[in-house]
């Protein structure tokens, strides 16, 4: 188990008011934009409230990667040549280096600083939180607010909803010298979603959804990836996943549950349809659902034949997952040894603090990862919980302070590591010392 620290360098996007001119170099510009979240609707939000100003001040350079094109070897960018497509699907994937440990896209979860915690505990790729395609176009401050990166976050898809494919190109085209995806988020079940005519509802209009995978392909450098959910039917979903391969899509993400079924905590994501959607197409397939711990990756990897695994919630409960930590949820009642790994979450929530100072985001996401992160505490000492939700503004010193009291309060939830780990952990040490 290698933890690597990354050294985060120049944003691309900045996420944050300049009160300076600067001169930039990218589609994008500075200020505050308006909120995405399940909560409220993005096509009828007007104005953000406090906790979704930045959580700090500064200024940075905009500096976009050079990103080799993925049709390059056909420059017409015709969709006939399947053979070609799938060949480039792979030959894409084997330049990232086959990244199996993945994190998924969350809305208001899954930004740049949460993303590259993620990544130094063992995720060798990311998902942007879901974008939403006609508001990218059309308003700048929520460019800006909702997107940041910089070039330590690869590789990187970059996911949207939308249910225009003039406009959905817009957006991709603004995004694709940034990442190494443009995803079609084609799996939201959630009211916002069906209100707005994309997600998972787009699964009742196949040729929009065939419409939309065509025009990226047709017209981006990067490849397209679609994240998908189950129809009730397994035929159809092999169906529909094979409409997207013939579509233009290089690499399908599956999560194993259908339109209805929204609670991943009842029920159980299906890997055998997963599974069966991964010997129908030839393209890179990503599985999602159930990954609580290494233990599943392991067996889902094997039961599926899938490329890579994605996780969310078990994520941001606990960032580590897949550097071989999880919770004491899931080692009660296991027949192996385990220890205490030497880390906890508020450890984590300390380091996704730094994170967060160099690389600005809304408080609203600040506070939603303590949350998340911190719940086990809260129930031990709720008035700790209290005290964070009786503040209408957010400060780092506060936040930092909230851990020290939890700390002098006693309280402490390890993570643990298997007995094997911890070994290995120890030689790799040991070795590195030796060579060094």
């Amino acid at each position: 188990m290698n933890l690597k620290t990354p050294t985060p360098s120049l944003l691309f996007f900045s996420s944050f008011p300049r009160s300076r001119t600067t001169s930039l170099h990218s589609p994008m510009a500075s200020t505050l934009a308006l909120p995405l979240s399940h909560s409220s609707d993005p096509t009828t939000s007007s104005s953000a409230d406090l906790d979704d100003l930045v959580c700090c001040d500064g200024q940075k350079r905009v500096q976009p990667l050079e990103t080799p094109s993925f049709c390059s070897e056909s420059p017409s960018r015709s969709l006939n040549g399947v053979e070609s497509r799938i060949e480039r699907a792979w030959d894409h994937w084997k330049r990232l280096g086959r990244p199996k440990l993945i994190v998924a896209p969350m809305v208001d979860n899954s930004e740049l600083p949460f993303r590259l915690l993620c990544r130094k505990y063992g995720a060798e790729a990311a998902y942007t939180p879901m974008l939403h395609s006609r508001i990218f176009t059309e308003t700048e401050k929520y460019r800006n607010l909702e997107f940041t990166t910089c070039k330590e976050d690869r590789p990187l898809f970059v996911q949207f909803c939308a249910n225009d494919p003039d406009i959905l190109l817009e957006a991709a085209k603004r995004v694709e010298p940034y990442c190494d995806y443009v995803d079609i988020n084609l799996g939201c079940p959630q009211r916002i979603a069906k209100r707005g005519n994309y997600g998972a509802f787009l699964m009742d209009n196949l040729p929009l959804v065939k419409s939309l995978v065509e025009k990226l392909a047709l017209n981006l450098e990067v490849p397209v990836s679609c994240k998908i959910r189950l129809f009730p039917n397994l035929q159809d979903t092999i169906n529909y996943a094979r409409m997207l391969e013939e579509a233009g899509c290089s690499l399908l993400a599956v999560h194993g549950r259908t339109r209805d079924e929204k609670d991943g905590r009842k029920i159980r994501a299906n890997w055998s349809s997963i599974k069966a959607v991964k010997e129908s197409v030839r393209i890179p397939v990503l599985a999602n659902g159930n990954i609580r711990h290494m233990d599943d990756v392991h067996r889902c990897l094997a039961e599926t034949g899938v490329e890579g695994v994605l996780s969310a919630e078990t994520l941001l409960e606990n960032p580590a997952v897949f550097a071989g930590y999880r919770t004491a949820e899931w080692v009660a009642g296991s027949e192996e040894s385990f220890v205490d790994g030497k880390l906890d979450q508020a450890d984590l929530l300390v380091e996704y603090l730094q994170l967060c100072e160099q690389y600005p985001v809304p408080w609203r996401m600040i506070r939603a990862h303590v949350h998340k992160m911190l719940g086990e505490w809260f129930r031990i000492q709720p008035q700790v919980r209290e005290d964070l939700n009786a503040q209408s503004t957010l400060t780092f010193e506060f936040l930092y302070g909230l851990v020290d009291q939890l700390r002098e309060l006693g309280v402490r939830i390890p993570l643990y590591l298997k007995d094997d780990d911890v070994a290995e952990v120890s030689t790799a040490d040991s070795l590195d010392t030796s060579t060094s």
